[in-house]
């Protein structure tokens, strides 16, 4: 056989053995109760929860409610568990009362950002949900939302409350 046809071989048998359940990374779902979420911390409207949790909670929260059946096809589960670790450490909703006062002041202002950029959810995200897209009333509420908050965050801080 020639050297192109064993790469090839070991090539197919490298994916076929990567695609057994062991080496699937865990899940990004929890069983506690979420009592660090934003919405028992702060006032988020029913409408802008809505927004968030149809179109940042899958990402941003410690709760992905349904995975695609490509979920399960190696190597894409290991860049999928990535991408929402990675989304987690940037900002947690699920965590978000956890954050000082400072911090959260600072991701509503990221939020406010990404919102009026129109820069999440990702693109790469929105082609296989097409559930989380945000029309652009949508995306200017969140981002109004974001600014008060804010900017309540900013009162408080010279208050010293």
């Amino acid at each position: 056989m020639k050297r192109w046809g064993k790469i090839l071989i070991g090539f197919i048998i490298l994916i076929l053995v990567i695609q057994i359940p062991a080496f699937n990374p865990k899940k990004n779902i929890s069983d506690a109760e979420p009592v660090n979420d934003i919405a028992n911390a702060y006032d988020v409207p029913m409408d802008i929860l809505m927004h968030l949790y149809n179109s940042c909670y899958d990402c941003h929260s410690n709760y992905t409610k349904e995975y695609p059946w490509y979920y399960h096809i190696q190597p894409v589960s290991w860049w999928m568990s990535l991408h929402i670790r990675n989304a987690k450490k940037e900002l947690n909703f699920s965590e978000f009362a956890t954050y000082s006062p400072k911090k959260a002041e600072k991701k509503f202002h990221e939020i406010q950002e990404m919102m009026e950029k129109k820069a999440m959810p990702l693109k790469s995200y929105l082609l296989m949900h097409d559930d989380a897209k945000l029309s652009n009333s949508d995306y200017q509420d969140v981002a109004e939302w974001a600014k008060k908050m804010q900017n309540e965050m900013g009162r408080k801080k010279v208050n010293g409350e």
